[in-house]
């Protein structure tokens, strides 16, 4: 693990794996996950194919930054500040989690890049590759949404399932049931985990880092973030959307929605798939990715190849 410090104090703790002049991979995590929620089949799976992958902690989690001189700002008076004239405190939106992965990348001087994005890092992706086209090569996002928060019925019992499970104490043992239980409340039914697995999974993530706090300031920055639907229209980049179709937190709605604002991008649904990623499903999910990264990598070199072409048959025809 490594760590580099942005302009504005920011420290992003990464991980870089894999030949340093192979394509660059940059995975980003969602909500208030660390790095280390990435599977380590997938991500080392990528790194065997030829990639050099690299998977960082966002602000506010994991060894990152913990902005814990930011008052935690109430979620529903966030959400409220967007329709009436009611002010809310926001540390910082999606849009500022995206310089980071910026800054990360010229710390590295990685000039262009692929981009997967899980939940929240999906929408991190969306924004990087909408306003920075010539830094992305291919954008692959996985159990995500283009839209903003907008609380349904069904969103609003699956949050407050959510707020009972967390502890009001903040011990180890509380910390470690409460990802345990979350992780089986979002997790995917068609492939249900032992709570030994999960056990062992929550354990390596608390003991690693726990910052509460900092998954609420995460949520803030999603909920008080501008609606992505007409900005990623603008996307050009080939695209790649995984989705579940028991994914309770963004339902596959979400998945389809973003498909048809994205010009070309390719929409793979999963049975019985929900809001986290499972051992059965990573070798396929990284057979996916690769295969759409390589076939983006290579329309990228043909491109310059054709460009070089042009302007070697312009010089000719200049003499």
């Amino acid at each position: 693990m490594a760590i580099i410090k942005t302009k504005k104090g920011i420290k992003l703790s990464y991980q870089d794996e894999g030949d340093k002049t192979a394509p660059a991979i940059i995975l980003i995590m969602g909500l208030g996950a660390q790095m280390i929620v990435w599977p380590d089949s997938l991500y080392y799976g990528l790194v065997k194919k030829g990639f050099r992958a690299i998977r960082f902690d966002n602000r506010d989690v994991g060894l990152s930054s913990h902005l814990d001189d930011y008052k935690n700002p109430s979620l529903f008076k966030t959400w409220l500040s967007k329709y009436l004239p009611i002010r809310s405190n926001i540390p910082y939106l999606l849009d500022d989690m995206a310089d980071d992965v910026l800054a990360l990348m010229a710390a590295l001087k990685i000039k262009k890049t692929h981009l997967v994005g899980a939940s929240m890092g999906g929408m991190i992706a969306q924004i990087i590759a909408a306003k920075h086209k010539k830094k992305v090569l291919s954008l692959t996002t996985i159990m995500s949404s283009s839209s903003t928060f907008k609380p349904t019925i069904k969103s609003l019992k699956v949050f407050l399932k959510v707020s009972k499970l967390q502890p009001k104490t903040l011990t180890r043992s509380a910390a470690i049931n409460y990802n345990i239980q979350l992780n089986q409340l979002i997790g995917s039914p068609a492939y249900p985990q032992s709570e030994e697995l999960l056990k062992e999974h929550a354990i390596k993530i608390i003991d690693r880092s726990y910052n509460q706090n900092g998954y609420k300031r995460q949520l803030i920055a999603i909920a008080a973030s501008k609606n992505r639907a007409q900005l990623i229209k603008k996307i050009k980049a080939p695209t790649l959307i995984i989705h579940g179709n028991a994914d309770i937190v963004f339902p596959s709605i979400e998945g389809e929605k973003t498909a048809k604002l994205i010009k070309k991008s390719k929409l793979k649904i999963i049975d019985g798939m929900g809001h986290n990623f499972v051992p059965e499903l990573t070798p396929k999910m990284t057979k996916w990715i690769a295969k759409h990264i390589k076939k983006s990598q290579r329309k990228y070199l043909e491109k310059l190849r054709n460009k070089k072409h042009q302007l070697v048959n312009q010089n000719k025809f200049s003499k």
